[in-house]
């Protein structure tokens, strides 16, 4: 009997989230937002946090690939958690496709590796777009769903992330203030890819964003 507590204590905790969440909004928000007619997100700058035995198996540029395919699954992922609220009826913008967004990025000689000499508004007039979404991923085994199964072949490695950190910015385009950051840490069972990532954490932030209707 005390086995079968432990089994089902360990099952529920390891598919429990435990988190720490710290979220910033400014005050002006909504006043803001009400002359925004698009946002844009750019592709996550991403950190793959493999043991070293793990790296013993893949290369830097493995590993660079597969921190890029993370960057841009959280775009993806991101794109779509807005683009399904526009469907609805629930989001008060329009959304730039990542197609469209990466596209701009690439011809403006912006990427990953120096995306960081420009600031959030420099890069907002880039795509044109009245705010922009951006930020950080960092996650001891990659959640996209390439990246994932890409590192399964190498070093036999599978199952869903053990911990992940997200930290989220939404930056206005005219004077690049900072309207919301939302910095939250989940640790546990959290799915099988970044969708699903995406759909937990951007359920209390999206109380906090403006463009979406409570």
């Amino acid at each position: 009997m005390k086995k079968l507590l432990l089994l089902i204590f360990t099952i529920f905790f390891s598919n429990s989230i435990i988190s720490q969440t710290n979220l910033f909004e400014n005050p002006d928000f909504d006043k803001i937002a009400k002359d925004h007619r698009i946002i844009g997100v750019i592709p996550f700058k991403a950190s793959v946090a493999l043991r070293p035995k793990q790296m013993k198996d893949i290369t830097s540029e493995q590993l660079e690939r597969m921190e890029k395919s993370e960057g841009e699954s959280i775009q993806s992922a991101m794109y779509s958690w807005f683009l399904k609220r526009k469907k609805r009826g629930t989001l008060s913008v329009d959304v730039q496709s990542p197609a469209t967004t990466n596209a701009k990025l690439k011809k403006a000689g912006i990427n990953l590796d120096n995306y960081e000499k420009y600031t959030p508004s420099e890069l907002a007039k880039i795509l044109e777009v009245d705010s922009i979404i951006m930020g950080t991923f960092e996650t001891n085994k990659p959640m996209s769903e390439g990246a994932s199964v890409a590192l399964g072949l190498l070093i036999g490695f599978w199952g869903t992330t053990n911990s992940a950190t997200i930290n989220l910015s939404i930056y206005n385009s005219v004077d690049g203030e900072l309207l919301v950051n939302y910095n939250k840490k989940v640790r546990g069972s959290i799915g099988s890819d970044n969708d699903d990532l995406i759909n937990r954490i951007m359920r209390k932030a999206s109380r906090r964003i403006a463009y979406t209707k409570n």
